[in-house]
């Protein structure tokens, strides 16, 4: 799986470091939900995949999500607080919750109408199955 995901970034021109330890994303994810409240989701989401894809950075530690959050311009003593409390604990359980009940089982996962694009895809793969539920492109 590594070595497709390697292969993926590569062609895609993506920065992918050598990952030696997998770590538990739950804490990230719910940081993530947090900074989507800010309106900081999609910073916090490229900040995620640097530090753990790249940099093989353990995004199960508080002071590692503390970090990213600063590094996007959020409050790390509100996001240490928020990660010590677990506020957006739930919103992760619901999220996780609807993924079970669509039969979404991995990461990433492209739902449209009842059908599945699963795991990283070549373009064109993505945009026919766009066109197949006429996705329209933006303008």
């Amino acid at each position: 799986m590594l070595a497709r995901l390697k292969q993926v970034a590569r062609q895609e021109d993506l920065p992918f470091g050598d990952r030696t330890h997998t770590y538990n994303s739950r804490l990230a994810q719910e940081l993530g939900k947090w900074a989507e409240d800010r309106e900081k989701g999609d910073l916090f989401h490229d900040a995620a995949f640097k530090a753990y894809f790249v940099h093989g950075k353990n995004i199960a530690q508080i002071p590692v999500l503390v970090e990213l959050a600063e590094s996007i311009g959020l409050d790390g003593d509100e996001a240490r607080n928020m990660l010590e409390t677990r506020t957006f604990m739930n919103d992760v359980d619901e999220d996780w919750a609807l993924s079970r009940s669509l039969g979404i089982t991995a990461v990433p996962t492209f739902y449209l109408s009842g059908q599945h694009l699963v795991g990283a895809q070549p373009y064109e793969m993505m945009e026919q199955f766009l066109i197949q539920h006429s996705v329209k492109r933006k303008a």
